[in-house]
């Protein structure tokens, strides 16, 4: 996130005065009184009522025994982008088993690139096993994809959002991409232009989903053959939902300002609100509210403890705040700095009472799980803190092997799991902490796209470690090829993402949604820079369009 450099001190401590950071952070753009203002008229019964009505009559088009596989498909397809998904989990599933269990419903789907793509695609998003070797039929002899698929753009833009679906060592799918990236490039004056500008922009399977509701709302309204009903419902959903968000939004602002660490520490970042929008892009469904608002907590105290090991703190005082987490003693905090005892306590308080909820709800202790999740977080802070004091650049292997953990993506996903499971099994408590493959790499991913945002201004100032500039000086390559090659390894992880998703799992198929969710918020949040540290326009637009403005119903 954030790096050291230094200035005078603006806080006081009862320990020696050293010099101090400051980073000069923008305020927040969003008052507390503006978060209680918001009120939604979506929340009556009379939209109540109509969405459900709405709802069973889209189950039975779901349902259709007569409807052709390829119909059935594409209406899947509309209803998740639409928001919907999460509504008809368990009559997708049924429409999708039941179009792979008949080899005469695939037979057809075979026939073309677009049919194939969109069941591949479908298929493997939902943890089905597919091949890629369906695609091989539209080949030609010579191995390349068949110069004439190129003129259907439909099929060219379902085959290139279902070549993101690829795993590792999938040839086919890699050729795929940049086959179609190729033709639809020259292809942003048909008739599709719109779509095909937004899926080259970011492919759909790398996009936040609430955002991506509200632009295929707004998209499928234009379209001709749209299913009035389908829109109705989503436009009222879409609403409903947000009335959701704010509520929550305003219960997490409250915290924060009783909290008040925003107000005691000058020198670090007031991210509320952002911190908040970054955990509706890991879990938006309304039944979830237990878990977005307690990562929005931590990724609140996140902001504010890296600010400390960053930006303020002395490495001393770092070393003494790093063994008091690991000792999760409150007995610790009267050898910590009063800033420090501010944040040790807002820390110890606020997860001591989320493991409480877990005990009572489901009897299980699991502070152990979330005091090491922290302390580990601390010690990659520290360790950074160390390089930077030093001026020492790691190798990059050594960098990520720290950087994943500091990033906080494995700690946001150790709470996740409490937070939203329903039952917490023995094996995925093993596999949470061991750090299993879904919590390390989404965190890869939230590291490598946070230092493309960040790393510009932080060689400018002689910062050492970020991947960036680790890869730089490991094999003296320039910026340029530097970026790219960290932007290849993002397309290599998110294939290991989606092995990880089709394989067998110790976890509940919700939490595997938030783990790929959140390689998806950092995506969305470091794509033009840094949406968190130093939200702009962009980011606030983002805020507005999902959170704060409704969708007209007319």
């Amino acid at each position: 996130m954030t790096r050291r450099f230094l200035c005078s001190a603006t806080t006081q401590t009862n320990h020696p005065t050293a010099a101090r950071g400051l980073a000069n952070f923008q305020p927040s753009i969003w008052s507390h009184d503006f978060l209680e203002s918001l009120k939604s008229d979506h929340i009556g019964e009379i939209y109540k009522k109509r969405a459900k009505k709405l709802e069973e009559e889209v189950r039975n088009m779901i349902e259709d025994e007569d409807a052709e596989p390829l119909t059935v498909l594409e209406l899947i397809d509309d209803i998740q982008r639409l928001g919907l998904g999460y509504l008809f989990e368990k009559s997708i599933t049924r429409a999708l088993d039941k179009v792979t269990s008949s080899e005469e419903s695939k037979k057809r789907i075979g026939e073309s690139i677009h049919a194939s793509s969109v069941y591949f695609r479908l298929l493997r998003q939902q943890g089905y096993k597919v091949s890629a070797d369906l695609f091989k039929k539209f080949k030609d002899r010579e191995g390349n994809f068949k110069t004439c698929t190129s003129e259907d753009v439909k099929g060219m833009l379902s085959l290139y959002e279902a070549s993101y679906l690829a795993f590792e060592g999938e040839n086919i799918l890699d050729e795929a991409k940049v086959f179609t990236s190729m033709h639809l490039k020259e292809k942003v004056d048909s008739s599709m232009a719109e779509q095909v500008s937004h899926a080259m922009e970011l492919p759909l399977h790398h996009r936040v989903q609430r955002l991506e509701a509200r632009w295929y709302i707004e998209a499928y309204g234009k379209r001709k053959d749209a299913n009035r009903l389908l829109l109705e419902l989503s436009k009222l959903d879409f609403n409903m939902v947000q009335s959701t968000l704010q509520r929550d939004l305003q219960d997490m602002s409250r915290w924060w300002r009783d909290v008040g660490l925003a107000n005691k520490l000058s020198f670090s970042r007031d991210r509320l609100v952002e911190s908040f929008f970054w955990a509706v892009g890991m879990v938006f469904e309304p039944r979830f509210g237990k878990c977005r608002k307690g990562l929005t907590k931590v990724f609140a105290l996140v902001t504010t403890i890296d600010d400390v090991y960053d930006v303020y703190g002395s490495l001393d005082e770092l070393q003494l705040f790093t063994e008091a987490v690991d000792r999760w003693d409150i007995n610790a905090v009267k050898h910590l700095p009063d800033y420090m005892k501010l944040c040790f306590l807002a820390l110890y308080n606020t997860v001591n009472n989320m493991a409480y909820d877990t005990l009572k709800e489901q009897e299980k202790f699991v502070i152990p799980y979330l005091a090491k999740a922290w302390a580990d977080l601390c010690k990659a802070f520290l360790q950074e803190a160390n390089w930077n004091s030093s001026r020492s650049i790691p190798t990059l292997e050594d960098y990520l092997d720290n950087a994943r953990i500091s990033v906080s993506g494995v700690l946001q996903l150790v709470h996740a799991y409490f937070l939203a499971s329903e039952n917490v099994e023995k094996e995925a408590l093993k596999c949470l902490e061991n750090y299993h493959d879904l919590l390390h790499w989404p965190s890869v991913i939230f590291r490598l796209c946070n230092d493309l945002s960040t790393s510009s201004a932080e060689l400018e100032r002689g910062e050492t470690a970020n991947a960036i500039s680790c890869y730089m000086h490991e094999t003296g390559q320039s910026e340029e090829l530097a970026r790219e090659h960290i932007s290849n390894m993002i397309d290599e992880t998110w294939k290991k993402i989606n092995k990880e998703v089709a394989s067998a799992s110790p976890f509940e198929k919700s939490f595997i949604n938030i783990a790929i969710n959140l390689a998806r918020i950092s995506r969305c949040t470091y794509q033009y820079g840094d949406g968190h540290g130093a939200p702009d326009v962009r980011a606030k637009n983002r805020v507005q369009s999902v959170i704060v403005n409704p969708i007209s119903l007319t």
